[in-house]
C-alpha cells in the first residue's frame, strides 16, 4: 500500500510539473513580442548550451580516464615498485 501511494504521489508531482511547464510556455508566448522576441537571443542560448555540454562531456571523460588508468587508486606501500601508480 505504501508503494502504491508513493507511485501515485510521484505521478501527481510529474503531472503538476508538466502542467506548470505548459502554462509557463503559454504565458511566455503572451508576454511582449512572444516567441518572436526570443529569436535574437536564441543564438547565444544555443552557444551557451553547447559550451556547457562540451565542458560536462570533457570533465566526465577526464573522470573516467583517470579511473580507468588507475590514477584514482590510493597509494599502497606494499605494492611492487612502491605503489607509485599505473606505471609501476
Amino acid at each position: 500500500m505504501k508503494r502504491i501511494l508513493m507511485v501515485a504521489g510521484m505521478l501527481a508531482a510529474l503531472a503538476l510539473a508538466a502542467g506548470l511547464a505548459g502554462w509557463t510556455f503559454y504565458a511566455g508566448s503572451r508576454i511582449g513580442d512572444g516567441w518572436a522576441g526570443v529569436s535574437h537571443v536564441l543564438t547565444f542560448v544555443i552557444i551557451g548550451l553547447t559550451a556547457v555540454g562540451a565542458l560536462t562531456g570533457g570533465l566526465m571523460w577526464l573522470a573516467f580516464y583517470s579511473a580507468r588508468h588507475g590514477y584514482d587508486e590510493p597509494y599502497d606501500v606494499n605494492k611492487p615498485g612502491g605503489g607509485r601508480g599505473p606505471s609501476s
